[in-house]
């Protein structure tokens, strides 16, 4: 039951933390397109252009993105561009692929 409490914990900390204005920034540091990106996120273009035009989209969406990010090793603060992960030395292409990789570290 604390597995499940932490997850929301921490799945609620990256959805403060994960902006429209991120996922634009973080998309064009990748060198990635919107169709790009949907096919990385498995999330449909018409739900990532509404993002980034700060429409409401679903948890689960924008979970998606920021966690395929994340994956590539960068991280988002509030107010800030995203930056890159230093913590991601080490990290294997398996634990990339994992579900709960985010939260992995």
């Amino acid at each position: 039951m604390a597995s499940l409490a932490m997850n929301l914990i921490l799945e609620r900390i990256a959805l403060f933390q994960f902006t429209p204005t991120h996922c634009v920034q973080a998309r064009v540091m990748l060198g990635w397109s919107v169709e790009q990106l949907s096919r990385e996120a498995e999330v449909s273009v018409d739900d990532i252009q509404g993002f980034e035009a700060q429409q409401d989209v679903a948890d689960a969406t924008r979970l998606a993105l920021a966690y395929r990010f994340e994956a590539q090793g960068l991280v988002f603060f509030p107010g800030f561009a995203p930056g890159r992960s230093a913590s991601l030395k080490g990290v294997t292409p398996e634990s990339v692929e994992r579900g709960d990789f985010a939260m992995v570290e």
